[in-house]
C-alpha cells in the first residue's frame, strides 16, 4: 500500500507523527501537511495563489513536506506533486481534538479527507477526543499541559487500515470518520451515524465600557473597537443513541462513522 498522511494541526503536530507510526508497518507512508495550524478552515483551497512547499524532518527523523496552505491544499499537493502515483489511502489526523456531528464540514481534518475522495482516493479522518478531566496534567513545576495519549487511537487506526487492506473499502462508503476518546470505558469500536450537532454556538460582546481590545489576536486595522464581538461555543449535552457523540460521551468508546461525499437528498417526492 501507499498511504498519504495529512492533518490540520500542522506538520509538526504530535498527532501526525502518531498516525505515521500507526501504519508505517503496513505501507509506504508519505507525510504532506500544512506548515501551521489550520483548524476549522473546512475545505478551503488556495486557488490562484502561490504555495510554498518545503521538505522537513519529523521528530523521529523521517522526511515530510510542509505546505503553506490549507489541509485540502496539502492533500492536492501530496497526491499531484509529491507522490509519483495516487495513494491507495489518505489518512487525515490524528487530530488533537474531537470531530463529530454535522459540524464536521468546518473541520480541516475531515475536509482533507473529503478532498481526497474528490480525487478518487478513499480516506480516513481520525481524531482524539481529549477528556479535560483526565488529560490536563501538571508537570513538576506546576505548569499545566495536555497529555496526548494516542495509544488506543493508533491501535484502532492500525486495525482499521489492516481491515481495509485485506477486505477493501466498502463500496457504499467514501470515507470513515474515526473518533477515539482518551478516557475510554471500552476499546470496542461502535459504528455510528452523525449527531445532529456537536457545538452550541453563541455570539457575545467582548468589549468593556472603555472599548478596550479584549482579544488575544490582532484586529484588522480598519475594524472599530465598537465591534468587538466573538463566537463562543460549548459541547451539547445530549446525543441520539447510536450517534458518534453517544459513543464518545455516553458509552466512552471509539466511534466509526461511514460517510458519503454526495449530500443529495433522495427523500423529496413532491415540492
Amino acid at each position: 500500500m501507499k498511504i498519504l498522511i495529512s492533518n490540520d494541526d500542522g506538520v509538526f503536530a504530535q498527532g501526525i507523527l502518531a498516525a505515521k507510526q500507526a501504519v508505517e508497518d503496513l505501507a509506504d507512508v508519505y507525510v504532506v501537511a500544512p506548515d501551521e495550524n489550520n483548524s476549522s478552515v473546512g475545505r478551503r483551497i488556495s486557488l490562484f495563489k502561490h504555495l510554498q512547499i518545503n521538505q522537513c524532518k519529523l521528530e523521529d527523523g523521517s522526511s515530510a513536506y510542509s505546505v503553506s496552505g490549507s489541509p485540502a491544499d496539502a492533500v492536492i499537493v501530496g497526491v499531484d506533486y509529491v507522490m509519483d502515483e495516487k495513494p491507495d489511502l489518505v489518512i487525515s489526523g490524528i487530530n488533537q481534538g474531537v470531530n463529530i456531528s454535522c459540524d464536521i464540514t468546518s473541520s480541516g481534518t475531515v475536509c482533507a479527507a473529503f478532498e481526497a475522495v474528490s480525487l478518487g482516493i478513499p480516506a480516513i479522518a481520525v481524531s482524539l477526543f481529549i477528556d479535560p478531566k483526565t488529560s490536563y496534567k501538571q508537570d513538576e513545576n506546576g505548569e499545566w499541559y495536555i497529555d496526548y495519549d494516542f495509544t488506543l487511537t493508533k491501535k484502532v487506526l492500525h486495525d482499521l487500515v489492516v481491515k481495509i487492506r485485506d477486505e477493501g473499502f466498502p463500496e457504499s462508503v467514501d470515507l470513515f470518520n474515526l473518533n477515539v476518546p482518551s478516557n475510554y470505558a471500552s476499546e470496542e469500536v461502535m459504528i455510528t451515524h452523525l449527531s445532529h450537532k456537536m457545538l452550541d454556538k453563541h455570539v457575545i460582546d467582548s468589549t468593556d465600557e472603555e472599548k478596550r481590545d479584549l482579544f488575544n489576536y490582532p484586529l484588522d486595522e480598519n475594524q472599530s473597537t465598537d465591534d468587538l464581538i466573538m463566537i463562543t461555543s460549548s459541547l451539547v449535552q445530549e446525543y441520539e443513541k447510536d450517534s458518534d457523540g453517544y459513543a464518545l460521551f455516553v458509552e466512552k468508546r471509539p466511534s466509526l462513522t461511514p460517510l458519503k461525499v454526495n449530500m443529495t437528498s433522495t427523500d423529496l417526492k413532491d415540492f
